[in-house]
C-alpha cells in the first residue's frame, strides 16, 4: 500500500465529512489549495510539520489521523 495514495484518502475523507472545501482547508493551514489536492491525490507526502497543521485544523490529535491511515 503507498501511504502518500492512504493519507490523502483519509485527509479527503475527513475533509468532506466536515463540509470543508479545499480552499478552505488550505486557508486554514496557511497552505495552497493546489498542494491540498496533491495530498489528497497521493501526488505528495506531507511533512511531520504539514501534519500537525492539518490535524490541528480539522480537529484531530495528528496521532488520530495517523491511525486512521493504519487501519
Amino acid at each position: 500500500m503507498e501511504l502518500a495514495r492512504l493519507f490523502g484518502e483519509c485527509l479527503q475523507s475527513i475533509r468532506k465529512r466536515q463540509g470543508i472545501s479545499q480552499e478552505e482547508l488550505a486557508h486554514l493551514c496557511d497552505l495552497d489549495r493546489t498542494y491540498i489536492s496533491l495530498l489528497e491525490r497521493g501526488k505528495r507526502q506531507p511533512s511531520l510539520t504539514t501534519i500537525f497543521v492539518i490535524a490541528k485544523n480539522l480537529g484531530y490529535k495528528p496521532s488520530d489521523l495517523i491511525k486512521q491511515i493504519e487501519n
